[in-house]
This record gives structure tokens, C-alpha cells and sequence, in this order.
């Protein structure tokens, strides 16, 4: 039992039991007020003073004031009754709707795995109603709570038949094939970024090694073109050949 519903009980319980109390309190006080009007039991006896002014009726006033109040307070015991037993019928059925979402839970379950097989509207029905009365879950449920159950089921049959257990698996088993499917996709897609990032950064080495050694060329080749003339040569229109240079004549 529940913290909530063991809460609820006590406060019913308490409610009855003040019922009780109010009612046998203010039968008390009435018979005994009105055998001291008959002279058959003594008054309240006390005196109370106001200021300088004495009551000596002081007992009896305030015997009488209490007992028109408890009497008073039996008007509002009917509403307080009707409140009671629109809380239990509440209660009652709130636990009847349990127990039929219950039956027709296990029922719409076997309809799903394919339990039941008539067509027929009144066939269903009994074959459904005879499943739960042979259910050792259902066996303390009422039979109209079973019938019911077994109604519901038979009226949500083409549902049953639309998400049974074997479609369902199959959806399943294609959602998760359909998620391998991507998580591989996904696998190749990062594989491929690594790959390109590597042949980025090869390009870029590739890059700079071939400028370093077009520098380097250029360099030779302006240290080759400073070095020849001083050995009669040049180079010619194509910087691979190398041209002799025309002597001067030699002095007579």
C-alpha cells in the first residue's frame, strides 16, 4: 500500500469517527438540556461576572448556546454523508477501471502474439472472455470486469493485428539494420576526413619541398651564369646549353 492511500483511509477513518462523536455529543447534550427544562437532571451551575455585573443563569446560558450549536451542526452531517459516498464511489470506480485496464492489457498482449484466432464478432468475444477466466493473474476480478476486458480487446483487434508482436519485431529489426547501416556510413565518412586531412598535409609538404627546390635551381643557376664568362662561356636561349663565347683577335 502506498504512503497516498494509506493517508486517504486514515482520513476517511477520521471523518467517520468525528461523525460519530458529533452526533452522539449532541444527542447527549439535548436529551440532558431538556430533561433539565422538565426538572428531571440539575442545570449548569456557575457564575460569571462582566465588569462589575453578576450572572448567575451564566451555567445554564452557556448549556443551552452549547446545545443549539451541536444541534445545529446535525445540518451539516447529511452533506458531510453525500461527501463520503461520492469519495467511495470515486474510489470504487477508480479500482473497476484498474482492474479492467489490467484484464484488457493481458487480453490486448495475447491478441498481439496471435492467441486468438476466431473472426466472428461473438466467437471472439467468448474466446477472449474464456482466456481471461483461466488467467491465474485475473482470477479474484469480477466476470463483468472480464467481460468487459474481453469487449475491448475485441473491438481493438485490428490494432492488435497492426502492431502484433511479429511486425513489430520486424520493424525492429529493420530500424536496427537501417542504424548499423548509418553508423557505417558514419565510420567511412571520419576515415575519409582523416584521409583527405593526410593528403592535404602531403600536398603541402610536396608544395613547399618542390619551391625549396625551384630555389635552390635558381640559385645555381645565377651562381652558373656569374661563373662562365669567366671561363668563355654563356649560356644560350635554353639555360641547359652552354655557348662559347667569340675570342678576340690577337694583336699583331
Amino acid at each position: 500500500m502506498s504512503d497516498q492511500s494509506f493517508v486517504a483511509r486514515c482520513h476517511r477513518f477520521l471523518h467517520s469517527v468525528s461523525l460519530v462523536l458529533i452526533l452522539a455529543i449532541g444527542l447527549t447534550a439535548i436529551c440532558y438540556t431538556f430533561a433539565a427544562a422538565f426538572g428531571l437532571a440539575p442545570w449548569l451551575t456557575f457564575t460569571a461576572t462582566f465588569g462589575d455585573v453578576a450572572y448567575p443563569q451564566a451555567g445554564m446560558i452557556t448549556q443551552i448556546v452549547a446545545t443549539i450549536i451541536l444541534a445545529s451542526l446535525f445540518f451539516f452531517m447529511p452533506s458531510a454523508r453525500r461527501i463520503l459516498s461520492l469519495e467511495r464511489a470515486h474510489r470504487d470506480f477508480r479500482v473497476t477501471m484498474e482492474d479492467v485496464a489490467k484484464a484488457y492489457h493481458v487480453c490486448h498482449t495475447a491478441d498481439r502474439s496471435g492467441v486468438f484466432t476466431l473472426s466472428s464478432e461473438f466467437d471472439a468475444v467468448r474466446e477472449r472472455l474464456s482466456y481471461l477466466r483461466d488467467h491465474p493473474d485475473l482470477d479474484s476480478l469480477e466476470p463483468q470486469i472480464l467481460e468487459l476486458a474481453a469487449q475491448m480487446s475485441q473491438q481493438s483487434r485490428e490494432l492488435s493485428d497492426i502492431y502484433s508482436d511479429e511486425k513489430v519485431t520486424r520493424a525492429k529489426t529493420f530500424l536496427r539494420q537501417r542504424q548499423e547501416e548509418v553508423e557505417r556510413q558514419q565510420a567511412l565518412i571520419i576515415e575519409a576526413h582523416h584521409a583527405i586531412r593526410d593528403i592535404r598535409k602531403w600536398s603541402q609538404q610536396v608544395e613547399l619541398e618542390e619551391s625549396v627546390v625551384a630555389s635552390q635551381l635558381s640559385q645555381l643557376e645565377e651562381q652558373l651564369e656569374a661563373t662562365l664568362p669567366s671561363l668563355g662561356y654563356t649560356l644560350g636561349k635554353d639555360s641547359a646549353e652552354v655557348v662559347p663565347l667569340p675570342q678576340k683577335p690577337a694583336a699583331e
